[in-house]
């Protein structure tokens, strides 16, 4: 394992301390490394917090500013944060309107939100992303996992908490966004968590995991490695089946890299992507590329079409001020 770290222990604490001081204008940091929260809150607005394990940077702390996020709980890598360091970010950024918490559909982030909500004395609802259409709903799973679509209800419903939407709106507004977004992503190497030291799963110079999940979770199935356009082609075909007819609907088309994909290769991608969407009839109104919502060091990508109403595309193009989002300035 090759890692810029001084310790397992301490990667961590040691990102956290890099990010609160590289942007201390926009966001300061939760006592014992705990939580991220906005520098100036806004009373009278309703809070937004999410969060979860690291290791998706900048997913979910390089999303806390104006515009987005007022807390985002970071967990160790791959594990869920704490009931209690979510309870005491709910409790610094609640400003009186309530909080609603926007949790990606994993068994573990699920449970302890809840326990969190429930230790506060705050009003609280929650949103949950379940975007990622390789994971098929059947009764003996949690359902569909939240993936890069997270980022798109967290910027949407970002917006309108700052234009001073009330809670009960902003948790149907993130719920609509959410329904109306897909993802999917494909890797071409494993990741490594520095705890254990080595690859998360073992693939072959030429072999690719379909549907995968950003934790380095198997996919739907192995493959032989195919072309960008090959690759593009299969999955916005099973986003688009599952969206159903698309035709004249306006989107937003987000290509993420999973942490070791290089931009040219994401934006080779986004071209091959958006021309079979279009093809389909839909209207590519906003884009965004980059690796935004990651998984370590994993080499590959996903796709995420989500439809956009005018309400969601004005949200979209609202300012945004983060670490890792900033555009309307």
């Amino acid at each position: 394992m090759r890692k810029l770290m001084n310790t397992v222990d301490t990667i961590l604490t040691e990102s956290l301390d890099g990010l609160a001081a590289a942007h201390a204008d926009i966001l300061t940091l939760g006592g014992g490394h705990k939580f991220v929260r906005r520098r100036l809150l806004r009373p009278g607005k309703v809070a937004l917090v999410s969060g979860g394990g690291s290791g998706h940077e900048p997913m979910h702390t390089g999303f806390v500013g104006v515009g987005m996020l007022d807390a985002a709980c970071p967990g160790q890598v791959f594990t869920s944060p704490t009931p209690d360091q979510i309870a005491e970010a709910i409790e610094a950024v609640d400003g009186g309107a309530g909080t609603l918490l926007i949790v990606k559909n994993y068994e573990g982030d699920v449970m302890n939100f809840e326990m969190a909500a429930e230790l506060s004395s705050a009003r609280i609802e929650r949103v949950l992303t379940n975007d990622d259409v390789a994971v098929e709903n059947r009764i003996n799973t949690t359902g569909r996992r939240g993936v890069a679509g997270t980022l798109v209800v967290e910027k949407i419903v970002g917006a309108a908490a700052e234009a001073g939407l009330d809670l009960s709106a902003l948790k149907e507004l993130g719920d609509r966004v959410n329904s109306s977004t897909r993802s999917m992503g494909v890797a071409l190497s494993s990741c490594t968590v520095p705890a254990s030291g080595k690859p998360t799963f073992d693939i072959g110079d030429g072999e690719m995991e379909v549907g995968v999940g950003i934790h380095g979770e198997a996919g739907r199935r192995r493959d032989r490695l195919r072309s960008a356009d090959a690759i593009a082609e299969e999955v916005c075909d099973l986003i688009a089946a599952d969206f159903g007819d698309l035709r004249g609907r306006r989107a937003l088309l987000l290509v993420n890299g999973f942490g070791a994909t290089p931009l040219m290769e994401l934006y080779l991608m986004y071209h091959s992507a958006r021309r079979l969407f279009e093809q389909r009839g839909v209207v590519i109104a906003r884009s965004l590329v980059g690796s935004l919502v990651t998984s370590l060091d994993m080499a590959g990508c996903s796709i995420t079409l989500s439809l956009l109403d005018d309400n969601a595309l004005r949200y979209w193009d609202a300012r945004v001020h983060t670490a890792s989002l900033r555009w309307g300035m």
